[in-house]
């Protein structure tokens, strides 16, 4: 069985950060004991190199591995370069007990809120999904930008620019989890085999009507995908669950 923390959009800042909420979902968190923790972007709020060297000592706090992408805040002000040298690169592959495997993608430009991941990481993630169907090994893609509009979130402005393209290599490879954050509301859609989940705002106080803070946990079990969404500080509730495909 693995435990995943999904957390997003914390917008570390001197105005949008909420470190009382933050400090609590650490200490959840903690508590939980998952085998990692994946961050889908919006560590900072303008990116400024300031506010990265504050985010690093909040997320040291976190005791599980913690993989990181950047959003579209990110990469804001040279944000990038920012990211790079302090959170690590801003594209991965993990791979877990040689059955499992996470990939993340940076869909962030430079001082631009809409997402895009672009022709030369496609095909790289499209390379790395092969080995994934080759090797049957359980799949996870994590990017800051949603690749499906997601409900309650208002006039749709920030969806990838090339989602069609994506989704598509996404689905054909029955990728099993993908995950994302941005619009800071939670929300889970199946688009044929494949789960594909967005996560609320961990800790900013950029919220969309009733939301709260919250994040999400995903166990994963031989037979099942339970995802679990945590309002911080309050209910914990099953959101959704789905058995694995064969």
């Amino acid at each position: 069985m693995t435990i995943i923390a999904h957390i997003s959009d914390l917008h570390i800042s001197e105005t949008a950060f909420d470190e009382a909420v933050f400090m609590e979902a650490v200490a959840e968190i903690n508590n939980l004991q998952p085998d990692m923790i994946i961050l889908t972007g919006d560590i900072t709020n303008d990116g400024y190199y300031r506010e990265y060297k504050r985010a690093i000592k909040y997320l040291d706090m976190f005791e599980a591995p913690l993989f990181a992408i950047p959003g579209n805040h990110d990469s804001r002000n040279l944000g990038y370069q920012g990211f790079e040298e302090l959170v690590g690169e801003r594209s991965w592959k993990l791979t877990k007990d040689d059955d499992f495997t996470v990939i993340g993608l940076d869909s962030s430009s430079p001082d631009e809120d809409m997402g895009h991941i672009g022709l030369p990481q496609h095909l790289w993630m499209e390379h790395q999904l092969d080995q994934c169907v080759i090797n049957e090994r359980f799949s996870i893609v994590a990017l800051h930008h949603h690749v499906i509009s997601i409900p309650d979130t208002g006039r749709e402005r920030n969806v990838l620019s090339d989602a069609g393209d994506i989704l598509k290599t996404l689905t054909t490879h029955e990728v099993d989890l993908v995950l994302s954050g941005h619009k800071h509301v939670p929300n889970i859609w199946k688009i044929n085999e494949t789960i594909v989940v967005n996560a609320g705002s961990l800790c900013s106080n950029k919220l969309r009507g009733k939301n709260g803070n919250s994040y999400n946990v995903y166990i994963i079990s031989d037979d099942s995908i339970e995802i679990f969404l945590n309002n911080v500080g309050g209910e914990k509730f099953l959101f959704g669950k789905f058995q694995r495909k064969d």
